[in-house]
């Protein structure tokens, strides 16, 4: 079986993966902090992950893996956020954690982690950890707070590549009075009243966002384990303190690999409110962007390279997912994937190279590989489809009001069209368009509420799919 190599964020170059234990593999994602819906970027890290978690139980056993992703459900953010709508922090961290799971396991069919943890239930270890890193001079106490020090760490930097002098000038470096250095970055804070807190030896407060990852990876995956990762975004300072604190703290290696996804766009452009062009998971779900399509879009791109999310992404996926599925529906999946998708996604995930090399096997009509190697990427079976099935039986309709039942967003697109052209009394092209339509086994009529389109028996989605 082809060796799974992966690029180390660390290292700055692609390894062969040799996990610690071969049946004890382990890794670790950070999760979000709970107090809003998650957006479109915050989901190409689980479907990486995904597809890692998948690949690794592939190669190692599902018994031999263990996966992490954590839950902030403590942070400035949340309480500021419960605050301003007059809600107990646990209903809102509890609500939102709920959304989070319903978008990304249910929505867009990512596998539970093996551990799900919250932060507030690792507080002690923590408080543990900050302990003893102030005993080994890795940390100090002032005016409540606890700070790492990080001149303390030589190594401080390496992952990001940054020098700690042109650090001090960063946006991201905090200057305060009970800091000895402006490097230093707190471990612990104090909580006002009416603010979350614990009982600490340095009073009642709450842990710094940093300290929690480390604190839970170690409890639950050990003081060395395989892989740790994240967006780009988290890679200075999340990560780097990460490392700082946890080796100081520890006798082990922390992480051994260290992933790092690229940022997201929308049409070319950053997502930003700003800009209007900002969404979350749950409003593609809603506007009928089906899970298995979102997955496909993300997948397209290696994780290491910026995504653009276009409308023409979304369509082309919808078309290539329509051909899979009709080509596997009712087909047993063959025992094991095709070895050139196998060998795409060893070769540090390289997921477009495993999507071409699936329409591959599609040409060919290679059904049952096709069909295993999907399941290794996380498409459902065609026949758990909603929208595929929906889109291979039954009758859609369009009233020329916008009043719609249209399951397929591009039979109805194809259906305005059809209409646009008669009102604009384009008849000549709006029967070529009728005849293009038919010719793939639909019914076309007008009925008094506009455009209607009854599926017939050899009705074929993939020749639909092909007209513009």
């Amino acid at each position: 079986m082809t060796q799974i190599q992966l690029t180390n964020t660390a290292t700055r170059r692609k390894e062969v993966f040799q996990p610690l234990d071969v049946g004890d593999v382990r890794m670790y994602l950070c999760g979000p902090t709970v107090y809003d819906r998650a957006h479109l970027g915050n989901a190409r890290p689980v479907i990486m992950f995904d597809v890692l978690f998948r690949l690794l139980r592939y190669k190692y056993g599902p018994q031999n893996v263990t996966y992490v992703r954590n839950y902030t459900d403590i942070d400035d953010k949340i309480i500021a956020r419960a605050t301003e709508q007059a809600r107990p922090i646990e209903t809102l961290t509890a609500e939102t954690i709920g959304w989070y799971e319903d978008d990304m396991i249910t929505g867009l069919g990512t596998l539970p982690p093996t551990h799900s943890p919250r932060a507030t239930d690792y507080v002690p270890q923590m408080v543990a950890m900050i302990e003893d890193l102030i005993a080994k001079g890795h940390a100090y106490a002032a005016q409540g707070h606890v700070l790492f020090k990080v001149r303390s760490y030589p190594d401080y930097g390496q992952l990001s590549g940054r020098a700690l002098d042109d650090m001090i000038a960063g946006a991201r470096v905090e200057v305060a009075p009970y800091k000895e250095d402006p490097l230093d970055f707190v471990l612990w804070k104090p909580s006002n009243e009416g603010e979350p807190g614990w009982t600490s030896p340095w009073g009642r407060g709450r842990p710094g966002w940093h300290i929690e990852c480390s604190a839970m990876a170690r409890d639950l995956l050990g003081e060395s384990f395989d892989i740790h990762g994240g967006g780009l975004d988290l890679q200075f300072p999340h990560h780097e303190n990460e490392i700082a604190q946890s080796k100081c703290a520890c006798t082990g290696d922390f992480a051994q690999v260290w992933l790092h996804n690229e940022m997201l766009q929308v049409e070319g452009k950053k997502m930003s409110k700003s800009l209007g062009n900002f969404f979350t998971v749950r409003d593609l779900l809603d506007q009928g962007i089906p899970g298995d399509v979102i997955r496909f879009v993300l997948l397209s791109t290696h994780y290491s390279k910026p995504m653009d999310w276009t409308e023409k992404r979304v369509e082309e996926a919808r078309k290539r997912l329509t051909r899979w599925y009709r080509l596997t529906e009712n087909v047993d999946a063959a025992e094991k994937p095709a070895g050139e998708v196998y060998a795409a996604l060893a070769h540090d995930l390289n997921t477009s190279l495993a999507l071409a090399e699936m329409d591959k096997l599609a040409a060919a009509n290679s059904t049952a590989k096709l069909k295993n190697s999907m399941q290794l990427i996380g498409l459902p079976e065609a026949e758990d489809v909603t929208w595929h099935q929906a889109n291979q039986y039954g009758m859609v309709s369009i009233s020329a009001t916008g009043t719609q039942t249209v399951d397929d967003p591009h039979l109805k697109s194809l259906l305005n069209k059809w209409q646009m052209l008669r009102n604009d009394q384009s008849y000549e092209d709006a029967d070529a368009l009728k005849d293009q339509m038919e010719a793939t086994g639909l019914r076309l009529s007008s009925l008094g509420s506009g455009p209607h389109a009854e599926k017939l028996p050899n009705f074929d989605p993939i020749k639909l799919a092909d007209i513009t």
